[in-house]
């Protein structure tokens, strides 16, 4: 398109034709390049991370892991089920703790404590057959990448013999990282609406291996439970009761938590917030059923 001022060669101007209708003064200009200099700076996933060294319980070698900066990431909120959600990044993608030559992967709480009979199953049904993966450093995990680790990590407790606990708690935290990816998938996608509903299947599948090994859990072992209390694991359970349509579990476990003294007032309120979406269920359902 022509600017206001073309065909001033005509005159010998043709220098000018470009010149600016509403010529900024050197005041506003000095200002433009001071409101440059305050953008804030593009915060980037690595920025929250560092690699920690870590020797292998079942190797002795030393390894490196990518981890979370503490007290550097900013917690924003949770899900009902308490899924932590973070800001600039998901912290549960650097949970697992790989060993890169021996296959021997753990949830960071559970990665240094093993009895010699675990570690004697590991490297008999693990690191025997394990092909040792690359061990170039990589300065994020991808979602993909997060969950081979979980998998990896679950499968050393099934052959473990792990606590339920701890196989209930993978699952749970597979789960919240299967959630992570379905929000981050590109919804201009054509495959959106495929690729969505099998993370929601397989999410919901780790969901259910999650809720019976916690029921278990609860019963046959001594609180706290992987670092958390009677009443936070209550609740827990009665949300993913709810999910899976076990009202009598939810209501009888909320309603635990709701006149537990130990609990705290947060965690009352989300029981009641609870107990209010578990009768609503009820009754909708007994509709169906009149």
């Amino acid at each position: 398109m022509a600017g206001l001022l073309s065909g001033l060669a005509r005159f010998g101007l043709s220098a000018l034709e470009s010149m600016d209708l509403y010529e900024k003064s050197k005041a506003q200009d000095k200002a433009a390049e001071v409101q440059e200099v305050k953008k804030a700076p593009v915060v980037e996933e690595q920025d929250f991370l560092f690699s920690k060294s870590y020797v292998c319980p079942i190797c002795g070698k030393e390894i490196k892991a990518r981890t979370v900066k503490a007290g550097r990431a900013r917690l924003i909120g949770s899900d009902m089920d308490l899924r932590p959600k973070y800001e600039n990044l998901d912290v549960l993608k650097y949970d697992v703790i790989v060993c890169p030559l021996c296959g021997y992967a753990a949830l960071s709480r559970f990665f240094k404590f093993l009895t010699a009979h675990q570690s004697k199953a590991i490297k008999e049904n693990i690191s025997a057959k394990f092909k040792p993966l690359e061990t170039e450093e990589k300065e994020i995990y991808t979602y993909d990448e997060a969950l081979a680790r979980y998998k990896l990590a679950l499968v050393n407790a099934i052959v473990k013999l792990a606590k339920p606990s701890e196989k209930a708690y993978i699952c749970l935290k597979t789960a919240w990282l299967l959630r992570g990816k379905g929000e981050h998938l590109d919804k201009e996608d054509k495959q959106y609406e495929e690729k969505k509903k099998k993370i929601d299947n397989e999410e919901n599948e780790f969901l259910k291996n999650a809720f019976d090994g916690f029921l278990t859990a609860r019963q046959s072992e001594h609180f706290p439970i992987c670092g958390m209390d009677e009443s936070t694991v209550d609740y827990l359970v009665s949300v993913m009761a709810v999910r899976f349509e076990q009202y009598d579990v939810a209501s009888k476990l909320i309603a635990n938590v709701i006149s537990s003294q130990a609990a705290n007032s947060r965690m009352k309120d989300r029981a009641r917030a609870l107990k209010e979406e578990i009768m609503k269920q009820v009754k909708k359902q007994n509709a169906v059923k009149a």
